[in-house]
């Protein structure tokens, strides 16, 4: 593993910033660098933070180059903690997450665990209902990313995952540039090139809780996707190789509407199958990321969020998998639906339904010569 180069100066600046009523020595969202300090000769891990002219503050460590925490302010002006995570690197370690990971090589599901390159078929470690999840029992999201400070609101983390990798073909080099922005934007590069041809669905999994209490679900919260499809699911959440209408559906969130609203309405299929909401929507926009993708707001602190991409698709999950076992941030249990992931992305299986032809289902093949890219914005505002 290559060791990691901070820019002393500017970490050292930017702790030192972080007051804001939080003890001395910790960061806004109340976050102890100390309690993320690894130096040996596999692994460095830091805690990471960046804040803009407006006194936004956001978290980073090395370890699945996670945004562990975003201080943004409510109606009243508050600094809220508006995502989950853990409060040091030893509990990240223990507990299996994907909390606010930039996740690789794949991201959702690929389908049995199986996938073509150049006409042999691989078979790559299940770890989801018999398929690969988020690129499989080692993805990215436990590796020790290389982080780089650029700037007092720009971090750059790089990886590279060997020929091998969970079985992937190919040496692939990653990057994931993170910038915070003074319009309260998080401003969200990835890039990667391999030498051999494989797959590559990159994405950020933070899970919002918009309210100001994460012990709170967030089914009160409204939420607008800009979609009119969406990607049918099995019962094993594999998508079928279809793409749907939302319309008469609980799926169609094109006009904006509380999340808890229709989640609970089994009756159909897909919510039945999704355990609530966990499903890739067809976006209307057309790969442009000035187009709004999705948006999400709460009641209770007026805090707004919106999805930019130039990413085809967006897995909206509701938490529906959180039980009450993880202990978060400042000793608070998360609970079902307390949190919302937009995660976007090439669609679920996309390399197999591609490779077959199907209609609609991108490309997520990169070959030598080729380089990956993926952008998005998580903007924030709020409602007064």
């Amino acid at each position: 593993m290559k060791k990691i180069f901070l820019l002393a100066g500017i970490a050292v600046t930017m702790l030192a910033s972080c007051g804001g009523g939080a003890p001395k020595g910790t960061t806004l969202s109340g976050l102890n660098p100390k309690d993320f300090e690894i130096k040996n000769d596999s692994i460095e891990n830091h805690l990471y933070v960046l804040k803009n002219k407006a006194g936004m503050e956001v978290c980073f460590t090395n370890m699945g180059a996670r945004i562990v925490s975003i201080m943004v302010p409510d109606k009243t002006g508050k600094m809220q903690d508006v995502v989950l995570g853990l409060d040091s690197i030893g509990k990240y370690q223990r507990i299996p997450s994907d909390f606010g990971a930039a996740i690789g090589r794949y991201a959702n599901r690929i389908n049995k665990g199986q996938i073509t390159v150049d006409g042999k078929m691989i078979q790559l470690p299940t770890n989801n209902y018999g398929h690969t999840l988020h690129g499989g029992p080692q993805g990215w999201q436990y590796k020790y990313y290389v982080g780089k400070q650029i700037d007092p609101q720009t971090i750059e983390f790089t990886l590279k995952s060997p020929d091998g990798d969970m079985n992937f073909p190919g040496t692939v080099q990653a990057k994931v540039t993170y910038k915070l922005t003074d319009d309260n934007s998080i401003d969200i590069q990835y890039e990667a090139t391999t030498d051999k041809t494989t797959v590559i669905n990159m994405t950020n999994h933070s899970y919002f809780n918009l309210n100001g209490n994460p012990a709170e679900p967030v089914t009160n919260d409204t939420l607008y996707i800009n979609a009119d499809k969406f990607t049918p699911v099995d019962s094993t959440f594999m998508t079928l190789g279809t793409i749907a209408s939302v319309f008469e559906t609980p799926l169609d969130f094109t006009k904006p509407m509380t999340i808890g609203a229709r989640i609970n309405q089994t009756s159909n299929q897909q919510i039945k199958n999704g355990h609530g909401y966990d499903h890739n929507w067809v976006l209307n926009t057309n790969r442009d990321v000035k187009k709004l993708a999705a948006r999400v707001s709460s009641p209770t602190t007026g805090i707004v969020l919106e999805v930019y991409t130039d990413q085809p698709g967006i897995q909206v999950y509701t938490g529906n998998f959180l039980d009450g076992t993880v202990t978060g941030k400042k000793g608070i249990v998360y609970p079902k639906h307390g949190a919302i992931c937009l995660e976007t992305q090439v669609y679920p299986d996309s390399p197999n339904k591609f490779i077959k032809g199907v209609k609609g289902w991108p490309n997520a093949y990169l070959k030598p010569g080729e380089t990956y890219k993926h952008h998005t914005i998580f903007k924030f505002s709020v409602n007064k």
